[in-house]
């Protein structure tokens, strides 16, 4: 038996940041997870060829150097090595069968690209609302959303945007990405650029919350560009692995969690299994889980388990399904539309029409037609990640349902499930959809690495049915909604808190859930707090 003040379950991003966040605080901590390597959803493997580096989940950061997680352990963890590529020119773009539209971290150059000399100042006057709305959106986003910051943040977002200007972002925050391009724009360009940015937020054109989605994806990127880790996203791992060792985190890997004990009403300890059977690891002060939540619900916490997490948990239900692919290739890809060479992120869509589509279908359980295709070229960014003159390809694909009944296209029989079969029949058309638009694709592929659904949830027991999401992202699972337990990350056991996707603000690589409890847990209690003010106040009074 060991004693700690935190124990943290899950060594995702929220896992490593809280784990970190409270160690740096001087709080003893343990970080165990059921895998046999840090990270979670981030990590790097010689997937394809020797010499190929790719991202094997996860892959672009701007939710992380905008955090406020980095803003804590950022200059840590660049101590221990972490490097970013990032572009300062295009970064991103989509193509499809009427052409291709790009867009600059300069938002004035990438509206110089509209065919509609309106939507350009109408894109103008969409990022300025954006910025305008920043504080109370980002605020939101970083708050717990129990009743008093609810108060809280309508009070400040009243007297800051006045009643009208509030009564806009809400109505906005209701409207779908489809509804916010087609009332502000009249060419093409926005719609086939951002939309399908949707489906990295777990949504699709059609869902409310994408009326405000879509601009915070644009005014984000236009911001921060598209950085990943120089040398692969398993460099990233590293330097919190070094960190974690400097600040004395016990890092417990290969070690699924059985229990959490509870106490009279309080977490109390974890019990492990695997490798650690029955090794008990006590906590004085916090349990931070960052698990599924049926998982912490129905089986960490049995019949310990609050009504109202049990509840959330049978109420709970998935995303869409994803795809990865990698490829190795011999060249670097060559577009039709040369402007796209240099893109790191390029989305084979027309906008909302054929991601609508695509998703509609996966949501049908057919395998789509013409999925969206996200082709990631970090090799751009970073030519460390082939051997000279080669590149690697990031293929995701976030249309794709858990357990296929059908094909949309007719011509992939699904009877067999996610089999070897189905996997590499879409994947030849998914290769199909690129190379319409990048001839010489297939020629140029030395290797392919593709994980269906069923192996992302067998890389990570959080990918509940393929759902890389945290579940489902429409507005019932959001904000108050998420992981709808009406505690927020509080778990209506003491001492006992929910990280990680399925919680607000939900899924990312912004760490936001880690970084907010361990912020709490760090956070002076209220007397001292008010002692805290009252000095500064009489300080101010005498000067």
């Amino acid at each position: 038996m060991s004693t700690y003040d935190a124990i943290v379950i899950g060594a995702g991003i929220n896992g490593l940041v809280a784990a970190a966040e409270l160690a740096g605080a001087g709080w003893s901590v343990a970080l165990v997870d059921e895998r046999d390597r840090l990270g979670g959803f981030i990590a790097s493997d010689e997937l394809t060829a020797p010499g190929y580096v790719h991202d094997t989940f996860s892959s672009w950061h701007p939710l992380f150097v905008t955090s406020g997680a980095y803003g804590v352990l950022g200059d840590d963890l660049h101590r221990h090595g972490l490097r970013y590529c990032n572009t300062d020119g295009a970064v991103t773009a989509s193509v499809s069968e009427r052409g291709a539209v790009v867009a600059d971290r300069d938002p004035t150059t990438t509206a110089a690209g509209f065919a509609d000399g309106g939507d350009a100042a109408a894109y103008a006057a969409m990022l300025g609302q954006l910025e305008s709305w920043a504080p109370h959106v980002f605020g939101a986003l970083g708050s717990e959303l129990r009743t008093p910051d609810l108060v809280g943040l309508g009070a400040r977002a009243a007297r800051g945007l006045g009643v009208d200007g509030l009564r806009e972002l809400v109505r906005v925050s209701a409207q779908s990405g489809r509804g916010l391009v087609r009332e502000r724009f009249v060419g093409h360009e926005v719609d086939q650029l951002w939309t399908p940015w949707l489906l990295h937020a777990g949504l699709g054109p059609d869902h409310a919350t994408g009326g405000l989605m879509l601009p915070v994806m644009a005014f984000s990127m236009h911001a921060a560009g598209l950085p990943v880790v120089e040398g692969g996203a398993g460099r990233f791992v590293d330097a919190f692995a070094a960190l974690l060792a400097e600040r004395g985190v016990d890092v417990h890997l290969g070690s699924p969690v059985t229990r959490i004990e509870v106490a009279e009403g309080r977490a109390r300890a974890v019990r492990l299994g695997g490798a650690a059977d029955r090794q008990r690891l006590v906590a004085r002060r916090a349990v931070l889980a960052s698990t599924s939540t049926g998982r912490l619900y129905g089986e960490l916490l049995a019949t310990d388990a609050p009504e109202a997490g049990r509840r959330a948990a049978a109420l709970h239900r998935p995303g869409r399904a994803a795809m990865q692919v990698h490829l190795a290739l011999d060249a670097p890809l060559r577009w039709s539309d040369d402007r796209l060479d240099a893109v790191p992120l390029v989305h084979v869509s027309d906008g909302a029409a054929s991601t609508g589509v695509a998703c509609a279908q996966a949501e049908a359980g057919l395998l789509p037609s013409a999925p969206t295709v996200v082709v990631g070229q970090q090799s751009v960014l970073d030519p460390t990640r082939a051997p000279d003159g080669a590149a690697t390809l990031w293929l995701q694909l976030q249309e794709v349902p858990w357990a296929p009944t059908g094909d949309a296209g007719g011509s992939i029989a699904t009877g067999s499930g996610w089999d070897g079969s189905v996997t590499e029949a879409y994947l030849d058309r998914v290769l199909d959809r690129v190379e319409e638009h990048a001839p010489g694709l297939r020629s140029s592929i030395v290797g392919v690495h593709a994980l269906p659904p069923t192996r992302l949830q067998r890389e990570n027991a959080n990918a509940v049915e393929g759902d890389p999401y945290g579940g489902a992202a429409e507005l019932d699972q959001s904000l108050v909604w998420r992981p709808g337990t009406s505690t927020g990350h509080r778990t209506g056991v003491d001492g006992l808190f929910h990280v990680g996707a399925f919680t607000h603000p939900g899924p990312g690589l912004g760490a936001g859930s880690g970084h907010l409890v361990a912020q709490q847990l760090l956070a002076p209690p209220p007397v001292k707090r008010l002692a805290s003010r009252a000095r500064a106040l009489t300080e101010r009074l005498h000067r």
